[in-house]
């Protein structure tokens, strides 16, 4: 439609009124916002005369509401000026794109580049963060933001809604970011455009395992279109940050459907982007994002940890990891190979033999267990009274609460075997708790914690060497 115009006239205010006749006190015939275009038909008793396309009704709008401009090439110019000022206002999200969608009616085809691609991808992805983050309390912003989601709609722009655990996600499905990607904008065009189309939190809800795996694979081809090297330092960091992120996510899919190679490859690039990052070039905008990375690299290592135990059971005691039932891996506890074993448990989770650490006096053992994506606990057999089988095993989660995000690892062992070194991780309501502890063998009580290691004595003579060389948790 906008192709047949010859000119057109954007609304610059919100709620400016369409009159049924050239009076301010006509009866209003629609209720326009920033961003919406009408035809101009002509002028009358110091109104324009429009026609509202998008509602199919004519009427008369105040000049002072709207910037009228005939689409020819001549106008581009103007038109991209604007979009050049609106791309980075907030609040005006909505005017952007209106004035991006009439540059691309007016502009020659050989003129259009990948920067008013890039200007609109912007505002599109701006304004779906913001309908995210709005609350439903009844605000009179609230309903212009209702308005402003239509207008871009009216252009084109896609908008989906996302259902969450608690409320519904707005998200732009990122056409304009694909079309810079696709022309070959510059460093920064593609780094802008990269990093939208690969944020997580828009994907569909209930993923199969092969439409989540593939869904990551894409958006880490997404990524490699972006160089790290070619672009400001803060902008390299959410571009390391968001490989790691989603390397670190591959890394469980991959574990999850036997591609152990794949699952170690994944994880390696995970803990190298996460340890090219600069720390003092994160934005304070990125600090949270930063912790809970770090957390989901430190949730995936043990994939790219060399396959086996790094220490030598004592003799007589170890773990024989067996398949279970369709699905299911067991976890058998062997004094002896020749007699059964002395507990068994299984567990749809993933069991990474890497990480298996034995007590030096052969009295315990610990297993990471990963029954979920971001998600690692602990297993530790303990010793126990031969009425109870001789052994038991108990299970250390991250942090008392749901499962969200999180991993715990043994860090070491007391010399005489008395005492569990651990440390926790975990994103607990929007922030990243992390703790470390010397825990009681015999009933795993916590005798000392610190959020630093270095504050406990006990803690920085006992941990292991290859903990400490191979950690996430010491960044």
């Amino acid at each position: 439609m906008l192709a047949m115009l010859l000119t057109a006239a954007i609304v610059i205010d919100d709620q400016a009124a369409l009159r049924a006749s050239p009076h301010d006190t006509a009866p209003r015939q629609a209720v326009m916002w920033r961003g919406d275009w009408l035809e101009v038909r002509g002028e009358k008793a110091g109104f324009v005369q429009v026609y509202d396309h998008r509602r199919e009704r004519p009427g008369y709008v105040r000049p002072s509401q709207v910037r009228t401009y005939p689409l020819q090439a001549s106008s581009a110019p103007m038109l991209h000026a604007v979009v050049d000022f609106l791309r980075d206002t907030p609040g005006a999200e909505a005017l952007g794109i209106g004035y991006a969608a009439l540059y691309l009616k007016a502009a020659p085809a050989g003129a259009v580049g990948t920067e008013i691609f890039d200007a609109l991808g912007t505002m599109a992805d701006r304004l779906a963060r913001r309908a995210s983050a709005s609350r439903s309390t009844g605000a009179p912003g609230e309903a212009a933001l209702a308005a402003h989601l239509e207008v871009a709609t009216s252009y084109g722009v896609v908008m989906k809604s996302i259902e969450g655990k608690d409320r519904a996600r707005v998200c732009y499905d990122g056409e304009a970011f694909r079309r810079v990607l696709a022309l070959g904008g510059d460093a920064a065009e593609r780094a802008r455009a990269a990093l939208a189309l690969a944020r997580p939190g828009c994907e569909p809800p209930n993923l199969r395992e092969s439409e989540a795996q593939a869904l990551r694979e894409w958006r880490l081809g997404v990524l490699a279109k972006a160089d790290p090297r070619e672009v400001p330092a803060h902008v390299a960091n959410k571009l390391r940050l968001r490989r790691a992120q989603t390397l670190s996510d591959l890394t469980y899919h991959y574990q999850r459907r036997g591609d152990g190679k794949g699952a170690a490859t994944a994880s390696a690039e995970a803990v190298k982007e996460l340890a090219l990052i600069t720390r003092a070039d994160v934005l304070d905008e990125d600090a949270e994002l930063y912790e809970e990375v770090a957390v989901r690299v430190g949730a995936s290592r043990w994939a790219g940890e060399p396959a086996g135990p790094l220490s030598t059971p004592k003799p007589g005691v170890a773990l024989r990891i067996r398949a279970g039932e369709p699905g299911q891996t067991c976890v058998q506890l062997i004094e002896d190979a020749k007699a059964a074993p002395k507990l068994l448990h299984c567990t749809y989770g993933l069991v990474w033999a890497a990480s298996s650490r034995t007590a030096p006096r052969g009295t315990a053992l610990t297993l990471a267990v990963q029954p979920l994506s971001g998600w690692v606990e602990l297993w530790v057999f303990r010793k126990a009274p031969a009425e109870e089988g001789g052994w038991r095993m108990d299970i250390l989660a991250p942090a008392p609460v749901d499962p969200e995000l999180g991993y715990v690892e043994q860090a070491g062992w007391s010399p005489d075997g008395s005492r569990l070194l651990v440390v926790r991780e975990a994103l607990v309501n929007g922030s990243v708790h992390r703790d470390f502890q010397v825990l009681r063998l015999e009933d795993l009580t916590v005798e000392k914690e610190a959020r630093s290691p270095d504050r406990l004595m006990n803690f920085r003579n006992w941990q292991s060497a290859d903990w400490r060389t191979r950690t996430i948790a010491l960044r």
